[in-house]
């Protein structure tokens, strides 16, 4: 299995990298170990905020080169590939500047001289995905390395150039070998640095399928793991929210990154039979109006989907959704030009039976419900394995809160249909995964927080001793 860049534009390979060999493999896993005992976790927070920093900064730096990289490689719109690298720094730059604070050891209170001190794991493995190939791995490596771990970063296949690209960044900045490693390894080879020693903690972003598999293993050696999957995320529009709003607003959350985002807005539900239709109608307008073209070019509205597998599975899925009955708005068929381009589709009648209604779509599909009132829309954004965000469009912001509180998912946004700053904790919930990254919670997961509690020489078995 090797690594490949094929351009989603035209479909044509422009380079190959070979996956490595078990012997590297082997030297990648020995060396993770030896930088976290023997330095990475010995230094000065001070220290190591300088070396992420300064990655942050190169990131800031050369901007332009790493927003041609993603859009090269997956077809990310030039404009979003470059909020993307901006974002990715800022996620770097946001750890660097807090570790200091969070590190302090906390003391308990009610109990005179007990404290928690931060202490990290060890060898972290991170396995992400292709869709945002700088920004989710920032939300694992910024505290992760802040904290003290080290890192060994597993990337998708069809992002070779991305993946040693952000390598790069860290060996610039004056990260010791071992602190950051990039693995160009097998699926197999995975499962057996899941399985060493050696390596204290997973982190995935990516399918269900695959989370289920890194847990299960991992599990069997007791391994923390943090699991980011799917989403199949509601957008619910109440009577009283303004419709060109919503309209411009579901747009936004369905098309961002040709709609491979996890927590992109996936089923528009819709209160009311009148406003249901005025907004397919509205919906359709905008879906067709993107026009197709070079990712690279900023005037460019529909890019490509990241591969021809994406492309083939989501094409069967239209064809599943059309054949059990859905009602096809627009769209809906591959377009005729070089790249793995997608006609934007609306689907709408969708029944309880249908595929389309139980699986996500990570692509330009949107599936329009149409309901007659609150509960009925509550009831619909819940019926889904998933749970990793949502969003509630209302004038009444206290309605609209009540709303949120009753929906089963990790984020819920009021008003927008997703947003994701450094702040912000992110995760979900039932088969979207379990953990949080971004915010202070990112830097909770692989630390062990440690009590200890200083007694005075004397100091009986259980207790105090007592007062001269």
């Amino acid at each position: 299995m090797d690594y490949q860049t094929i351009n989603p534009a035209t479909g044509q390979l422009i380079d190959s990298v070979a996956t490595m060999s078990d012997g590297e493999l082997n030297l990648a896993l020995s060396t993770a170990q030896r930088a976290f005992e023997s330095d990475w976790r010995h230094r000065p927070v001070t220290e190591r905020a300088k070396i992420v920093g300064k990655a942050a900064q190169i990131l800031r730096n050369r901007a332009e080169e790493y927003a041609q990289i993603i859009t090269l490689e997956m077809g990310k719109r030039i404009g979003e590939a470059r909020a993307e690298v901006g974002l990715s720094a800022s996620i770097l730059e946001y750890y660097a500047e807090r570790a200091e604070n969070y590190l302090r050891p906390r003391p308990v209170p009610d109990v005179p001289d007990a404290q928690v001190r931060v202490d990290p794991f060890g060898v972290v493995l991170g396995i992400e995905p292709w869709n945002f190939p700088y920004y989710q791995v920032a939300r694992v490596a910024g505290p992760q390395l802040m904290v003290g771990n080290v890192l060994l970063l597993k990337h998708a296949e069809n992002v070779p150039k991305a993946a040693l690209a952000f390598a790069r960044l860290f060996e610039e900045a004056g990260a010791p070998a071992g602190v950051y490693t990039n693995l160009f390894a097998s699926i197999e080879q995975i499962g057996r640095v899941i399985d060493d020693p050696r390596v204290r903690g997973v982190t995935l972003t990516g399918s269900e399928r695959a989370g289920s598999a890194v847990a299960e293993r991992a599990g069997r050696a007791l391994k923390k793991v943090v699991l980011e999957l799917g989403g199949s995320d509601p957008l619910i529009a109440l009577e009283d929210a303004p419709l060109d709003w919503v309209i411009t607003s579901a747009m936004a959350g369905r098309m961002f990154n040709c709609g491979q985002c996890c927590v992109g807005t996936k089923r528009v539900i819709v209160v009311g039979e009148a406003r249901g239709n005025a907004l397919l109608d509205g919906l359709r307008d905008a879906m067709t109006s993107l026009r197709a073209g070079d990712p690279a070019d900023a005037a460019t509205t529909l890019g490509p989907l990241s591969s021809e597998r994406a492309l083939t599975h989501l094409l069967g899925q239209v064809e599943r959704a059309t054949a059990a009955g859905a009602t096809l708005v627009c769209g809906g068929k591959r377009i005729d030009r070089p790249g793995f381009y997608l006609e934007p589709t609306i689907f709408t009648g969708i029944a309880k039976d249908n595929p389309l209604y139980s699986e996500e779509t990570f692509g330009p599909v949107v599936s329009v419900y149409i309901v007659k009132d609150e509960e009925e829309a509550i009831r619909v954004a819940n019926d889904t394995s998933y749970g990793l965000g949502g969003s509630v469009f209302s004038s009444d912001l206290e309605r609209a809160s009540r709303i949120a509180d009753a929906i089963d998912s990790g984020m819920v946004f009021i008003n927008r249909p997703f947003g994701t700053t450094p702040q912000l904790p992110f995760g979900g919930v039932k088969n979207s995964g379990f953990g949080r990254e971004l915010s202070e919670a990112g830097f909770d997961e692989f630390v062990n927080k440690k009590l200890v509690y200083t007694n005075p020489v004397g100091t009986p078995p259980f207790g105090r001793p007592k007062a001269a």
